[in-house]
């Protein structure tokens, strides 16, 4: 474990890519505010027509990646189908739970999810996050889904390697090699993807705690990010580098996308179907959406994004 990024380092950029009152001292939408219907309708008009699932199947057995899994059983299943209370109704009924923070369920986070120094995005206090649910910067915000150009980033394509080893990080020389290899550029209103190439090392070395080791991004991506004024940023992995950073910073990109630039974050994707159909294609850009549960105070929700390519 080391330190990636001083502290010294990562409160400056953390003060130079603050979004805090640029939609208003009320905005609870962060970089959402970028997405227009233009953008959303030019992303569409590209489309060939294939789509690509890009979440991860809800894990329901313990393992070393989700020690904590979801709770799926039956309320009624074929035995019992006659129990509905409705006579001569037959059906099966089910029941799901989880918690979806963490390094195994695909997921997107709010920006009430995280806090730096007691404050959330938009300057606002951790107490508005409450035991009921929050009342500020929750998945609220995104209600209505979102409809977005997606641009996919394949580092391990990039580098000439099947993945990326646990705890290597993603620089911007990366990033700005992936977007010239690739032939794409990623700018306002995108949401961006970044693949490190995790699905492929567990099918071919089989699973490991992702808390250990995980790739990632490291923290001076964050004025690429901000620069590019992207709406939302993915990974196969937490997007921070694992395990985290040694210092006031352990995650640097998650609290300077959800604190301070109010870019909603969407961890554990499965990306590798998507890394293949754009090889296929031999063009990474797409349109994605993402549609999250309406979970009213929710810090964030589990997601099953698609990508059009």
């Amino acid at each position: 474990m080391v330190e990636r990024v001083s502290d010294a380092r990562m409160d400056a950029l953390f003060e130079k890519v603050k979004n805090w009152g640029r939609w208003g001292d009320d905005d609870e939408r962060g970089t959402l505010n970028l997405l227009t219907p233009e953008h959303t309708a030019r992303a569409a008009r590209n489309v060939v027509g294939r789509t690509v699932n890009c979440g991860r199947v809800l894990p329901v057995a313990p393992s070393v990646e989700n020690p904590v899994p979801a709770q799926h059983m039956m309320i009624l299943a074929g035995d019992a189908r006659h129990g509905t209370g409705v006579p001569g109704a037959e059906a099966c009924i089910d029941y799901i739970g989880l918690a979806f923070h963490g390094l195994g369920v695909s997921h997107l986070d709010a920006l009430c999810h995280v806090f730096h120094e007691g404050v959330m995005y938009n300057g606002r206090p951790a107490s508005e996050v409450m035991s009921t649910g929050a009342t500020r910067n929750s998945v609220m915000a995104m209600a209505g889904g979102v409809a977005s150009r997606g641009v996919l980033l394949d580092i391990p394509r990039t580098r000439g390697v099947d993945w990326l080893e646990p705890g290597d990080g993603v620089t911007p020389d990366d990033l700005d090699a992936a977007c010239e290899a690739q032939g794409v550029q990623v700018g306002p209103g995108d949401i961006l993807l970044v693949s490190t190439g995790r699905d492929a090392r567990r099918e071919a070395e089989g699973p490991w705690d992702p808390g250990h080791g995980l790739a990632g991004l490291d923290g001076e991506c964050v004025p690429w990010i901000a620069e590019r004024d992207i709406a939302m940023l993915g990974c196969d992995g937490a997007n921070d580098i694992m395990p985290p950073n040694t210092n006031r910073w352990p995650l640097p990109i998650h609290v300077c996308c959800l604190v301070a630039m109010g870019v909603h974050l969407l961890d554990n994707l499965d990306l590798s179907g998507l890394a293949a159909v754009c090889e296929e294609e031999r063009r990474w850009e797409f349109l994605f959406t993402v549609s999250p549960l309406q979970i009213q105070g929710g810090t964030g929700s589990p997601v099953n994004p698609v990508a059009v390519v």
